[in-house]
C-alpha cells in the first residue's frame, strides 16, 4: 500500500506561504532532504494552483534532479482544468477523499503532496495523511495560509528532527488517528 505524504516549506507560526518565508541559503542539507523525497516518490498530487506553477517552471529545469521530478505521474485535483500540459498527469474525477484512498490502494510508490495546502488539509481531516514533511524556516510571519486549520486540533508524533546549519528544521510527523 502507498503512502501519502505532505511536504511543505512552513514558517514556526504554520504559515506555508513560500513568498512570505524568510529568505535565506538554499544549502546541502534541504538538497539532501529534497534528494531523499524525489528518491521515496512513486507519484505526485498536487492542486490546481500548485500544478500551473510547477508545470510553468519544471519542464524547462535540467539536471538529473529535474528530470527525475517531471518523470513522475502526476495526479491532479482540479475542477476548472481540461487539459495538462506536464505530462505523465491525470485529473482525478469523484469526490477527493474517495479517489485518493483508491490511489493509495494502488502500486507504484509514495505519493507526495507538494503545497496545495487546500488539498492537503482536506486529506489531513479525512485521516488519509500517513507523514508530514516540514521544512520549517526560522522565522514567525504573522500572518498568512497556514498548513493546519485553526478550528480543528492535528494531534501529530514526531518521527523525526534535524536541524540545519542555516536554522531551518526538518521535521517529520504521523498523524495519529482519531480515537
Amino acid at each position: 500500500m502507498r503512502k501519502l505524504i505532505v511536504t511543505e516549506f512552513i514558517s514556526v507560526d504554520g504559515v506555508a506561504e513560500v513568498e512570505k518565508l524568510p529568505n535565506l541559503t538554499w544549502n546541502d542539507e534541504m538538497n539532501a532532504f529534497k534528494e531523499d523525497e524525489l528518491a521515496d516518490s512513486g507519484a505526485m498530487l498536487l492542486g490546481r494552483t500548485t500544478y500551473e506553477i510547477f508545470a510553468g517552471s519544471w519542464p524547462s529545469e535540467t539536471g538529473d534532479f529535474a528530470d527525475r521530478f517531471n518523470a513522475l505521474p502526476k495526479y491532479v485535483a482540479s475542477t476548472s482544468l481540461r487539459a495538462l500540459d506536464w505530462q505523465p498527469a491525470g485529473l482525478l474525477a469523484g469526490p477527493l477523499p474517495e479517489t485518493v484512498a483508491k490511489l493509495k490502494q494502488e502500486s507504484g510508490g509514495n505519493i507526495y503532496v507538494h503545497g496545495s495546502l487546500s488539498i492537503a488539509r482536506q486529506l489531513l481531516s479525512h485521516g488519509l495523511v500517513d507523514r508530514l514533511r516540514l521544512l520549517v524556516y526560522p522565522g514567525a510571519v504573522g500572518q498568512g495560509k497556514a498548513l493546519f486549520p485553526a478550528d480543528e486540533p492535528v494531534a501529530l508524533e514526531l518521527v523525526s528532527a534535524v536541524p540545519f546549519s542555516n536554522g531551518v528544521v526538518a521535521l517529520e510527523y504521523a498523524p495519529v488517528a482519531k480515537g
